[in-house]
């Protein structure tokens, strides 16, 4: 049974569960758009240095090898991510107190190797991203390493209102935006709404 939480309980759902020795790894996941990024940092601002946030987005493949696999109109799918070392640096969370993991730069549409960094005084792990909770392997070998999840859910309208913005405000018209994001951002929402296991918590905004 998913409970519905909202912020305030859930940072101290977080903070309850840090032990302050073993380190406390947190699942945020959610469709694009559904804000949560915006929550994992947040809460990472307000629990203060034993925090750190660790997103998804760093994973993606280069350019050229979905040009190569025919993948680029697809971006941001499941299948355009290095899921397994995503997940085995996920693993490694709970094996090494500090590790760099590469980071996306959006204003460049690339990877940055190493662009960032958990040290031994994170003792919680925000992970955010969107296939956090994906039911097909690889994605769903990390059900087992979350010490506690949390999903966020939008209402569809208001989805597809957030990425079709997210477009216009990348330089897109308004009718190119609303075309790019229901060719592939919708349907990947979709996706993770069908195919995403229960988690812990349901996210509710205030």
């Amino acid at each position: 049974m998913e409970n519905l939480i909202r912020f305030e309980k859930l940072l101290d759902e977080i903070k309850s569960r840090a032990d302050g020795e073993k380190r406390l790894i947190v699942g945020i996941a959610g469709p694009p758009g559904s804000g949560k990024s915006t929550l994992a940092d947040d809460l990472a601002d307000c629990i203060g240095t034993s925090a750190a946030v660790l997103p998804m987005d760093g994973f993606h493949l280069d350019n050229e090898t979905l040009r190569q696999r025919g993948l680029l109109n697809r971006k941001g799918a499941p299948e355009t991510f290095d899921a397994q070392s995503f997940v085995e640096l996920v693993r490694a969370l709970k094996q090494q107190s500090s590790l760099t993991y590469p980071t996306f730069d959006r204003e460049e549409d690339r990877t940055v190797p190493d662009g960032g960094r958990i040290d031994a005084g994170s003792k919680i792990v925000l992970v955010e991203g969107n296939y956090l909770l994906l039911d097909s392997p690889p994605w769903s070998e990390l059900a087992k390493l979350f010490d506690m999840t949390v999903k966020l859910t939008v209402g569809r309208s208001e989805l597809e209102r957030r990425l079709i913005e997210r477009w216009v405000n990348h330089g897109l018209s308004a009718s190119a935006a609303t075309e790019r994001a229901q060719e592939n951002d919708v349907r990947n929402a979709d996706l993770v709404s069908t195919h995403s296991r229960s988690s812990d918590f349901i996210y509710v905004g205030d």
